[in-house]
């Protein structure tokens, strides 16, 4: 994976619901892991935007119900800096379903998509229709 140009706040914890932001019939997804989390003892993985994370479907389609996804953080509540000073903050905390090669499994992407995340993975770029 590609490093991030900006400082990302990581707020999102194990435990916390997203908004799925693309059409696989997914509606709810909760953080169940983090990959590539490194902390101290006792601190609960984090991820914030570009993140790589593992989820479960808490609401949606029978058909992905309680599956379990690899995904990508694409939007967070808590603000972030990019290097030129600008601070960074969305409305709503979303993420978009992907594959083991990081393409989005679905074929739309709702709402905005931050730019720190189509640096790191530009196959969800191609499906964006507003980047910020």
């Amino acid at each position: 994976m590609k490093a991030i140009s900006a400082n990302v706040t990581k707020t999102l914890q194990t435990g916390s619901y997203l908004i799925c932001a693309d059409n696989t019939g997914a509606k709810e997804l909760q953080i169940i892991s983090v990959k590539g989390f490194k902390g101290k003892r006792r601190t609960r993985p984090s991820a914030g935007v570009g993140g790589f994370v593992i989820c479960r479907v808490d609401a949606g389609t029978e058909k992905v119900r309680h599956q379990i996804f690899k995904a990508v953080i694409i939007r967070q509540r808590k603000e972030y800096r990019r290097p030129n000073g600008m601070r960074v903050s969305f409305q709503d905390n979303a993420a978009v379903i992907i594959d083991e090669k990081g393409i989005p499994t679905g074929s739309v992407i709702k709402g905005p998509v931050a730019r720190e995340v189509v640096e790191r993975f530009p196959a969800i770029g191609k499906l964006a229709s507003i980047i910020v």
